[in-house]
């Protein structure tokens, strides 16, 4: 069971109100909701909004929408909120629709709370609002974080910053829907939470606000599958096609099945068999895992007799097939 709880709040009753929040709720559900191959990621995902007076988010509800998240034995309990945050010397508070001053919000302790002391498996906690670094710390001595094993926060900006919108959008969700929508995924295909702060992190500018990764885990969980850029027979190949890692791989014109045209006949023809492994060595080139050894591309290698070569990634990837990981 993958359950999760999204939640955007645009209207407040007493603090200024925000335009994008609900659409990011939205935009987050459409995507979590399935794998890219259309099949359920997570299934009927709770969806809280605000969008005016009549639809307002209490505290009072927030608060037991979060704790029934975290009370079942799921495989992941997935918390994302988009809205008003707020801190004082007491801590930090996700604001709902009837916040008056700010601190009458949320506590991000409770949800920590709650989130530590959940049965789940892994516990994910995702906030695009300002001053949401600040969850997870230590309210007394703030550099210690205080998060228990199988825990995970990703927030938009660091405890001391706001979180910005642009285009009726917040910076952080956009990049955020970006990883989860493939651009961080691996080779087979699987977005983490770890992968998807290293997307947002490198994403930003450095003098933007800044993403904050909190984490107390043995495995990173896959939030979402994606189409692998790279199918899984041919990245098992690293194996075959190199005895080890350091291996190189002499090539001859026999694997390249095209000519220029301008070969004496002293060129062997192309061989099928040694074509079917270069169309592999070929796809491996594409996502970095294997490289030409003294040559611009993979034709000038097959046609001069070179060799080729794994990457410091093919290197990693091959380890990884060799153990059965993947």
């Amino acid at each position: 069971m993958r359950k999760a709880l999204i939640v955007g709040i645009d209207h407040y009753d007493r603090i200024g109100s925000l335009s994008g929040a609900v659409n990011d709720a939205h935009t987050v559900k459409t995507v979590l909701e399935r794998h890219a191959d259309g099949t359920l990621n997570f299934a009927q995902p709770k969806l809280m909004t605000a969008t005016g007076p009549d639809s307002a988010v209490t505290r009072t509800q927030l608060r037991g929408a979060v704790e029934e998240l975290f009370r079942d034995d799921a495989e992941i309990s997935l918390f994302y909120f988009a809205g008003h945050g707020y801190i004082d010397g007491a801590g930090g508070f996700i604001c709902a629709s009837d916040c008056i001053a700010g601190h009458d919000g949320l506590s991000l302790l409770d949800v920590m709370t709650f989130a530590n002391n959940s049965p789940a498996k892994n516990k994910v906690i995702i906030l695009d609002s300002c001053h949401s670094g600040v969850a997870g710390g230590n309210p007394v001595a703030a550099q210690i974080a205080e998060i228990k094993e199988g825990v995970t926060i990703l927030t938009a900006s660091t405890a001391e910053q706001y979180a910005m919108e642009t285009s009726g959008s917040g910076v952080f969700t956009s990049l955020l829907v970006d990883a989860l929508s493939g651009a961080a995924a691996n080779l087979v295909g699987e977005v983490t939470p770890g992968s998807v702060y290293a997307h947002i992190d490198q994403s930003l500018g450095n003098w933007a606000q800044r993403p904050v990764f909190k984490t107390n885990v043995k495995k990173f969980v896959s939030l979402r599958e994606t189409k692998a850029p790279i199918e899984l027979a041919q990245l098992q190949k690293l194996t075959v096609l190199f005895d080890e890692p350091t291996t190189q791989l002499p090539l001859d014109p026999g694997y390249e099945p095209l000519r220029s045209g301008t070969e004496d006949d002293s060129v062997p023809p192309p061989d099928p068999a040694k074509n079917a492994d270069f169309a592999v060595l070929q796809a491996l080139v594409k996502v970095n895992l294997v490289r030409p050894v003294g040559a611009p591309h993979m034709w000038h290698a097959a046609m001069e007799s070179k060799a080729c070569e794994l990457t410091v990634l093919g290197q990693h990837y091959w380890s990884l097939v060799k153990q059965d990981l993947i």
